[in-house]
């Protein structure tokens, strides 16, 4: 009789990882926030006139406001607006992720290597693809450097250069956030008044910046690659 196969006992030893259930958890939060906010966008009386004070649409909108001028700004290409939606959903998901960590007994999944890398992954093939997009196959020539008689010699170091990428990416978030979740768990631990605070502060901090670096990152990556003067 053949052996049926268990999946958590391939991925996790017989449970299911913590970073994971961390994962799903902020993917379920965003999904939801998602749609109610294009709920309270629909449902506008005028589409054109903001909402009053603070609400679920005023907030939705800041945010995508501030993500087109953000992407905008770094990438400094024609277009960057279709890119929104991947660097805004990448930023989204990590400061999420990287908050997650600030509530007692949670862990953040982004000091799980193994997200972070995936992280790195998916921004690697992403830019990839812009190259491929912006130039077509003659992308493939700037991984000859500019000066073809040393082709043989440049593109090795091109090529290491583009594949060490992801894993920069990724082992920089998951270096920092592993970091200040465990002096935030330790200072926290030896103190229970006041002094927990500055370190929740400084770790709110600490969420937003390497979030704000990883997308940074990612972004001039794809200004790389689909730059002509590359």
């Amino acid at each position: 009789m053949q052996k049926s196969v268990n999946f958590l006992e391939l991925i996790g030893g017989g449970r299911i990882p913590e970073v994971l259930i961390g994962t799903w958890i902020v993917m379920g939060i965003l999904m939801v926030f998602g749609f109610i906010a294009r709920a309270s966008i629909a449902g506008a009386a005028d589409p054109l006139m903001p909402d009053e004070g603070i609400s679920i649409r005023s907030v939705s909108e800041a945010i995508v406001e501030w993500l087109d001028g953000f992407v905008s700004e770094v990438t400094e290409m024609h277009g960057s607006r279709a890119m929104v939606p991947f660097f805004g959903c990448i930023f989204m998901f990590i400061l999420f992720a990287n908050f997650f960590g600030l509530i007692p007994g949670m862990e953040p999944p982004t000091a799980d290597s193994d997200l972070t890398f995936a992280l790195g992954i998916v921004c690697f093939g992403y830019y990839i693809y812009q190259g491929f997009a912006s130039k077509g196959v003659w992308y493939l020539r700037s991984f000859l450097g500019p000066y073809l008689p040393l082709a043989v010699l440049m593109m090795p170091i091109e090529l290491a250069d583009n594949l060490f990428r992801p894993f920069s990416l990724g082992i920089r978030l998951y270096a920092n956030m592993f970091a200040d979740h465990t002096v935030l768990s330790i200072f926290t631990g030896l103190t229970r008044l006041v002094v927990p605070l500055a370190f929740y502060a400084l770790g709110s901090i600490v969420c937003v910046i390497q979030a704000v670096i990883f997308v940074v990152l990612s972004m001039s990556y794809v200004r790389l690659a689909a730059s002509h003067d590359h």
